[in-house]
C-alpha cells in the first residue's frame, strides 16, 4: 500500500483509538487497490464540517485515498470484528467489505469515524468479494442525506467513486466505493462478539472505551457506570425509532449488527418509505414473514437492547440474579421511553402543544383511520396541516372526507383547548410534518438514471430537494405525489 505525505492540504487530523482495544477486536488490514477509480459524488458540506477542504479533497490525490488505493500517513487501515442476531440468529460477522481508515477530528473537537465500504476483502469476508455495486452507494448517499435533514440521527456519506472493476451478482454491475462517516461503529453485535469470546476483561475494555467515546459523564468507579451506560443506549434507540415512526422510516434490517450504540441509523440495505400507510409495511425481500415491519420497529429495538443487556451482565453485578434484575429494571424503561417520544412527536404533528391523557387514543385513532382508508403517511399530515377541517389539498385525503369528518372535529375540539394561538399551531405542524421524503419511485429513478445512463442530474435534483424537507413554500408537487399502482409490490434488497 503505498502512503501519501503530501495530503495534508486536505485537513485530515485522524486518530486511531479503537486500535487501544484488544486486537480480538479487529484486524489490521490495507484495503485492495481500484484499477481506475472515478469520482461519481463529493458531500462537500459534510467535507467542511468534517474540517476537510473539498477542493483539496476532489483532486486526484483525494480521490485515490477515498477509493482505497493510497491511504493519509496519518491512516492505519483495519476492519472491526462483530457478532450479530440476523432475523434472531446468532451469528459471527465482522467487517467483510469495509476498513476504518480512522477517527477525524473535527475543528470543534467532535470525533466521527472514516470508513471505505466495498474497498476489497478483508479477513471477515468468509465467500465474500469485497467489492460493492454503484446503486446500492448511490442509495445509501441519498437515504444518509434525507434522514439527516429530517433531523433523524445518521451516518451520512463523504464521498462515492467507481472502480473501474465490473462486480458479479445476478448480473454484472459498476463497482464502487463509499465512504461513511460516523460517530462510531460500536455495534449491539460488537458487544455480543465480547460475550461470545467470554472474556469479562474484553468486555468490560469494550465497555470502558465506549463510555470514553460516546458517554464520558459516565465514567466513574463500581458498576454503576455500566446500567448507565445501557440506560443511555436504550434512551437513545427510542428515540431514534420514534423518529423513524413518525416519518414514515423503515429500516428493513435491524438485526443487531446494524444497531449503533451511539443511536445513529447505519447500514442503509433494504430501507424505504412509507407511502400509503400500514403498520404492516415492509419492503425488503428477504423480511419474508415481516418481522421488521414498520409496526415491529419498535419491539424488535426493545429486543435488540435485550441481547445488549445480556452482554453486560458480568459488568453490572458479580451475583448473576442481582444482575439480571438490574437489567430488567433497566430494560423497562424502553417502552415508556419510545412512548414519550412518539407522543411528543405526534402532539407536534398535529400542532399540540399541551399534554392530555386521551391524546394517544386520539392519535392512534387517526391512524387506524389512515390505515382503512389506505391514506398515503406523508401526504395526508400535510393535508391536516394545510387543510384543516376542509381536509383540502389532497385527492385521497378527500375521498376519505366522510370517514375522516368525526376524528377531524375531536381534533379540532382538543385543540380549542390548547394554550397556544392557530399560528403558532400551524408552525409547530410545519416543523414536524416534511413537505418531501425520498420517495421510493423518485429514488428509483435516480438511481437508474446514474446508474444505467451515467446521467447525475436526476439524483442532484432530488438531492437539493431533500436538503429541505420542511420548506413549505417551495414547489415540491412532482416530488410529493405517490408512485401509483405498480410501485404497489415495490420490494428493496441488501445492497452488495
Amino acid at each position: 500500500m503505498k502512503t501519501n505525505k503530501e495530503d495534508r492540504g486536505i485537513g485530515w487530523n485522524l486518530e486511531q483509538t479503537y486500535l487501544n482495544l484488544p486486537e480480538v477486536f479487529y484486524t489490521r488490514n490495507d484495503p485492495e487497490e481500484t484499477e481506475k477509480p472515478e469520482w461519481v459524488i463529493l458531500n462537500h458540506e459534510l467535507a467542511e464540517c468534517l474540517g476537510l477542504h473539498p477542493e483539496n479533497l476532489q483532486n486526484d490525490e483525494g480521490l485515490w485515498l477515498l477509493s482505497g488505493n493510497k491511504m493519509s500517513d496519518m491512516a492505519v487501515p483495519f476492519s472491526q470484528a462483530y457478532a450479530g442476531h440476523q432475523f434472531g440468529h446468532f451469528t459471527i460477522l465482522g467487517d467483510g467489505r469495509a476498513h476504518m481508515v480512522g477517527e477525524q477530528i473535527t475543528p470543534e473537537g467532535a470525533r466521527y469515524d472514516i470508513q471505505l465500504k466495498g474497498s476489497g476483502r478483508t479477513p471477515y469476508s468468509r465467500q465474500g468479494d469485497g467489492r460493492a455495486a454503484l446503486g446500492p452507494m448511490l442509495r445509501e448517499y441519498i437515504m444518509g442525506e434525507a434522514m439527516h435533514a429530517l433531523g433523524i440521527p445518521t451516518s451520512r456519506v463523504l464521498s462515492v467513486a467507481t472502480t473501474g472493476q465490473p462486480v458479479y451478482r445476478e448480473r454484472v454491475l459498476d463497482g464502487a466505493v463509499l465512504s461513511r462517516v460516523a460517530q462510531s461503529h460500536i455495534r449491539i453485535g460488537t458487544f455480543e462478539y465480547a460475550a461470545y469470546i467470554g472474556k469479562k476483561a474484553k468486555i468490560k475494555a469494550l465497555a470502558d472505551y465506549t463510555m470514553r467515546r460516546h458517554f464520558p459523564a459516565f465514567v466513574e468507579e463500581g458498576a454503576a457506570q455500566y446500567q448507565k451506560l445501557l440506560g443511555e443506549a436504550i434512551r437513545k434507540q427510542a428515540f431514534l425509532v420514534a423518529q423513524w415512526q413518525l416519518k414514515g422510516f423503515i429500516h428493513g434490517v435491524m438485526n443487531t449488527d446494524n444497531i449503533a450504540i451511539s443511536g445513529e441509523t447505519i447500514d442503509y440495505g433494504p430501507c424505504a418509505f412509507m407511502d400509503t400507510y400500514h403498520e404492516k409495511t415492509v419492503f425488503s425481500s428477504i423480511d419474508e414473514l415481516g418481522r421488521y415491519a414498520y409496526g415491529n420497529q419498535p419491539a424488535i429495538a426493545e429486543w435488540n437492547l435485550v441481547r445488549f443487556a445480556e452482554t453486560l451482565l458480568p459488568l453490572l453485578d458479580e451475583d448473576q440474579e442481582a444482575a439480571i434484575a438490574i437489567a430488567k429494571e433497566t430494560l423497562m424503561e424502553f417502552m415508556p421511553q419510545f412512548t414519550y417520544f412518539w407522543m411528543n412527536g405526534m402532539r407536534k404533528k398535529l400542532g399540540i402543544f399541551d399534554q392530555e391523557e386521551a391524546d394517544e387514543a386520539l392519535f392512534n385513532d387517526l391512524l387506524s383511520l389512515m390505515q382503512k382508508e389506505e391514506l398515503d403517511y406523508t401526504n395526508a399530515f400535510l393535508a391536516l396541516t394545510y387543510g384543516g377541517r376542509t381536509l383540502a389539498g389532497s385527492d385521497s385525503m378527500e375521498k376519505a372526507r366522510e370517514a375522516l369528518v368525526p376524528w377531524v372535529a375531536q381534533w379540532e375540539e382538543r385543540k380549542k383547548r390548547e394554550s397556544r394561538t392557530d399560528r403558532e399551531s400551524l408552525d409547530l405542524m410545519k416543523q414536524a410534518n416534511p413537505a418531501v421524503i425520498p420517495r421510493n419511485h423518485q429514488v428509483e429513478k435516480a438511481l437508474e438514471a446514474a446508474v444505467r445512463r451515467s446521467d447525475l442530474s436526476v439524483m442532484e435534483d432530488l438531492l437539493e430537494v431533500l436538503k429541505r424537507p420542511f420548506d413549505h413554500e417551495a414547489d415540491y408537487k412532482k416530488y410529493q405525489e405517490p408512485a401509483g399502482p405498480k410501485f404497489s409490490s415495490y420490494r428493496t434488497f441488501c445492497g452488495t
